[in-house]
């Protein structure tokens, strides 16, 4: 899951108040990514997209250099992964304005969604276990009910929990349609933001 989060000097204190700024002050708010088609940059485009907001987007070679150049206050916004923002979160580096994901998350009980503001925004990365095309059915079965067991584990779900993150135990088959069905989506972003790769 990511997180919209702004310098603490921003005046901003809501996703409202931010499309607000941006549409009051085209091109004046920067938001910063991890670089041209990073989940960053994607979840922003979703954003812009949904609300209408005019920001000036500043691609970075990696998420490092924009978490410096935000902490820094030469740019005002970015969508970073919240594993990585939350401790300055908690150390009131950054403002939180709203998680990216369909609900909000107990690492953040008071942040609200995005989704609260723009009923059609949602915006998640995902990891997952893939296997190699030909692999016996018996073995992916196997693989399958190793994995769900270990998500189901509370220590590693609290765990992932403390990152902002939830699991997602599924079947092979659920998972393939979601792969395809989070690729379909995507795929739309980029090809309306006219995202290309550098």
């Amino acid at each position: 899951m990511g997180v919209l989060v702004v310098h603490p000097s921003f005046p901003g204190r809501s996703v409202p108040e931010l499309i607000a700024a941006a549409k009051a002050n085209p091109g004046k708010i920067t938001v910063a990514s991890a670089g041209i088609g990073s989940a960053p940059h994607l979840y922003w485009e979703l954003f812009r997209s949904r609300s209408g907001a005019d920001m000036v987007h500043v691609p970075y070679r990696g998420g490092g250099p924009a978490y410096i150049d935000l902490l820094g206050g030469q740019v005002q916004v970015f969508f970073p992964n919240l594993a990585g923002a939350i401790e300055h979160i908690k150390a009131g580096k950054l403002r939180p304005l709203g998680v990216t994901g369909a609900m909000r998350t107990p690492i953040l009980p008071d942040v609200p969604t995005i989704g609260e503001f723009l009923p059609s925004y949602e915006a998640s990365g995902w990891q997952g276990l893939g296997a190699p095309k030909n692999t016996p059915r018996d073995i992916i079965e196997r693989l399958n009910k190793e994995i769900n067991a270990a998500l189901a584990d509370a220590k590693i779900r609290e765990r992932i929990a403390e990152l902002g993150d939830a699991p997602f135990p599924t079947s092979p088959i659920e998972f393939g349609e979601f792969i395809i069905e989070y690729t379909d989506k995507w795929g739309r972003v980029i090809r309306a933001a006219n995202v290309k790769a550098e």
